[in-house]
C-alpha cells in the first residue's frame, strides 16, 4: 500500500465521521484520463477532504515554504503534492502541472489561490484557465459547503465536467476561462446550499 493511500485511508477514518461528510456527484469524476478537480477554498483541511471524497488519486500544488523543511517537503511529495512559489508565475509548477495531466491523472486546484476566511468567493487566479485550455483535462467544478464544525454537516458536491468547447472556440484568455469555472463553482453552492 502506498503513502498517499494510507494517510487516505487514515484520514478518511477521522474526518467522515468528525465533519459528517456528505458527498454528491462523485460519478461526474471520470474514472480514466486527464481531469482537474477545481474547488472554492475555505479551509486548510479543503484539499485533504478533496482528496478522501474522491476517487481518483490527485496532485495538489502547495506553498514552496512547505518544502524547505526537508522531513516535511519529502512526505508531501509522497502524497502527491508538489511545490509552487505564490504570487509569481512559476514555470516549473505549470510545467509540473501540465505533466501530471499528460500521464492522465488528476490535478487538484483552488482557482482562488488562497482560502476565503469569510466564506465568500474570491476572484479566481489564471492558473486554474491556463491548465484547462493547455491540456484535454476533463475539469470537475467542486463546491466544499461548510462550515468545518465537529458535528455540522459539511458538503462536497462535484458537478459534471464542464463543455470547454465554447470556451477554445473564442479563444478565452487563461483569466476568463477561470472565471467560468468559477462560476460553475458557484452555481453548485448555490444549488446545494439548502
Amino acid at each position: 500500500m502506498s503513502l498517499y493511500t494510507f494517510a487516505k485511508n487514515v484520514l478518511a477514518a477521522i474526518l467522515f465521521p468528525v465533519f459528517r461528510i456528505q458527498v454528491i456527484g462523485k460519478e461526474n469524476i471520470p474514472g480514466q484520463g486527464p481531469v482537474i478537480i477545481c474547488s472554492n477554498h475555505i479551509s486548510n483541511f479543503d484539499p485533504p477532504v478533496v482528496g478522501i471524497t474522491s476517487p481518483r488519486d490527485i496532485y495538489f500544488m502547495a506553498k514552496g515554504e512547505l518544502f524547505e523543511k526537508r522531513f516535511l517537503g519529502k512526505l508531501l511529495l509522497k502524497v502527491h503534492a508538489f511545490p509552487v512559489k505564490r504570487g509569481m508565475k512559476d514555470r516549473n509548477a505549470l510545467r509540473t502541472g501540465l505533466e501530471i495531466l499528460k500521464e492522465g491523472n488528476t490535478l487538484g486546484l483552488f482557482p482562488e489561490g488562497t482560502r476565503s476566511k469569510t466564506g465568500e468567493f474570491g476572484r479566481p487566479l489564471a492558473g486554474a484557465g491556463f491548465f484547462a485550455l493547455r491540456s484535454e483535462a476533463a475539469i470537475i467544478p467542486c463546491a466544499i459547503i461548510g462550515p468545518y464544525k465537529p458535528g455540522k454537516k459539511l458538503k462536497v458536491v462535484y458537478g459534471p465536467p464542464m463543455n470547454m468547447e465554447k470556451l477554445r472556440h473564442s479563444k478565452a484568455s487563461a483569466q476568463e476561462t477561470a472565471d467560468a469555472i468559477m462560476q460553475e463553482i458557484k452555481l453548485l453552492k448555490e444549488n446545494h446550499s439548502s
